[in-house]
């Protein structure tokens, strides 16, 4: 067909350049902006490439083992709560080419499934880990993901290593980027946003994808980022382990194993008209996602969690038994217990129905039992318990908008009132495991061999935990299949 009649431009042709024209001066000015961001793809996608042969920094190696570890024992112990269960049971029906590993289980399958099952064993419960900011869960995503590649791939512990700190990058940059509040504000769930990109990078860095491979596997990943804000109604911690790990350990693997079997995709997804910037914020800033790459790292970022319960509450109980153990307090000498929290916080916590969840529920555990375990905060039963229930009514939980603290976003004041009629306060501005705050090994090893070795047993989880610590000296990724299945 001839472009042109007689050298003038037909009415379709008019029509369809004066439309886009029209269509593009319509565009609010925040995403004529993002649009015009300078290749942010490109820069990313060869970040990515030149990564997995980078050295890191002791600290953040370190760092990044700590994580791995934890989220190990966050796989293993979740094996055996309901969304772990579930999920195991479903890959299993599914059977598959057996590429990966099932942790805690007997069987293998393809990486895609793996991802799935590891990732939502990982996030059954609170264990895993939590990026103050941007309330992002990356370990529970990205390390399953890693594993998944690595096992199929044979990759050495010291690529997994890397692999990981860049899906923790993607993770949580992608959420600055995009404004982790404005991600809330349009009812989007922020961690299911960032997990598909967690588990991308960490994916791709070990599938060894080139330049142009990159930039297809972001595309196939920004075409799945999902999940609602409705993951609070969860009653049973299932669907929220798929929409915090599982989804986006499935979504990472999937877009890279569709790269590396040869689908093609859009080189830009993060740059062009219809980016991913503008479409899920209303403000993005895209710079933010590739800003000091290779220099600051998330993983140094992450807390650790010292309970096994909803973040929120780290900081509540650790100022509840700092007072419980200054002033030796029990039931009988308490009255009342005042709970402050930040305003972001308390929507999530207060009074949820999941037993780790639940603020004023696991303040009152604290008090009558003195500490909390995995065990109790994950039994329902103790949620109908007359003595729990008879501490918990003492127990107020309030929204404080000076704990919204950009530099200690996840801080509690706890203020006791004994049955004299004295008060008491201790505030906790960052608990036990945050960077401020951080863990030892000894620390970490502590904490996961108490989750795994129910499972697992004593011998194998004494090996694991040896072997992770040490992982950077680990040839292939395989040689830790016996010790944790």
């Amino acid at each position: 067909m001839q472009s042109r009649s007689n050298g003038r431009l037909t009415r379709r042709q008019m029509l369809q350049r004066t439309g886009g024209l029209l269509g593009w001066a319509a565009l609010p000015h925040n995403i004529a902006h993002a649009s015009a961001s300078p290749d942010i793809t490109g820069r990313l996608a060869r970040y990515m490439v030149s990564a997995r042969e980078r050295s890191l920094p002791p600290a953040v190696v370190t760092a990044c083992k700590h994580r791995i570890l934890d989220t190990f024992g966050a796989m293993v112990s979740g094996s055996r709560m309901k969304a772990g269960i579930l999920a195991l049971d479903y890959v299993r029906g599914l059977g598959g080419v057996e590429q990966a590993s099932i942790v805690g289980a007997d069987f293998q399958t393809t990486t895609v499934n793996a991802a799935l099952a590891n990732a939502m064993c990982a996030h059954a419960d609170e264990t895993d880990d939590f990026e103050p900011v941007t309330k992002a869960h990356p370990g529970c995503s990205a390390v399953p993901a890693a594993l998944a590649i690595a096992e199929k791939e044979g990759r050495s512990g010291e690529e997994f290593i890397r692999a990981v700190a860049l899906g923790y990058d993607l993770c949580c940059r992608l959420l600055l980027a995009l404004g982790p509040d404005l991600v809330r504000g349009t009812h989007r769930s922020a961690e299911g946003t960032g997990s598909t990109f967690g588990a991308l990078g960490a994916a791709a860095s070990l599938a060894r994808l080139d330049e142009q491979g990159m930039r297809f596997a972001i595309s196939y990943a920004a075409q799945q980022v999902s999940g609602l804000w409705s993951w609070v109604k969860d009653e049973d911690h299932v669907e929220k382990a798929f929409d915090f790990s599982g989804m986006g350990a499935r979504n990472g693997v999937t877009a890279v194993s569709m790269v590396e079997a040869g689908f093609t995709g859009v080189a830009d997804v993060l740059d062009g008209t219809h980016n991913l910037f503008i479409a899920l914020s209303t403000d993005p800033k895209p710079e933010e996602m590739v800003k000091g790459l290779g220099v600051s790292f998330a993983v140094m970022d992450t807390a650790i969690k010292t309970f096994s319960v909803g973040y929120p509450n780290q900081s509540a109980l650790d100022a509840f038994l700092t007072l419980r153990k200054q002033y030796g307090l029990t039931p009988d000498t308490v009255q009342h217990v005042l709970v402050k929290l930040p305003t972001d916080a308390v929507g999530i916590v207060g009074n949820s129905a999941m037993p780790d969840v639940s603020c004023q529920h696991l303040v009152a555990l604290a008090l009558v039992k003195g500490a909390v375990s995995f065990a109790d905060s994950h039994n329902h039963a103790l949620m109908q318990d007359p003595v729990i229930l008879g501490q918990r009514a003492k127990v107020e939980l309030v929204a404080d908008r000076v704990l919204m603290d950009p530099a200690a976003p996840r801080g509690s004041v706890v203020e006791v009132t004994l049955s004299d009629g004295r008060k008491v306060d201790h505030f906790t501005k960052f608990p036990p495991g945050t960077k401020e705050n951080p863990l030892t090994t000894e620390a970490v090893s502590a904490k996961v061999r108490d989750l795994m070795t129910p499972v697992l047993g004593a011998p194998k989880t004494d090996s694991l935990i040896e072997r992770i610590n040490g992982l950077e000296m680990v040839d292939d990724i395989r040689k830790l299949r016996p010790l944790m299945t």
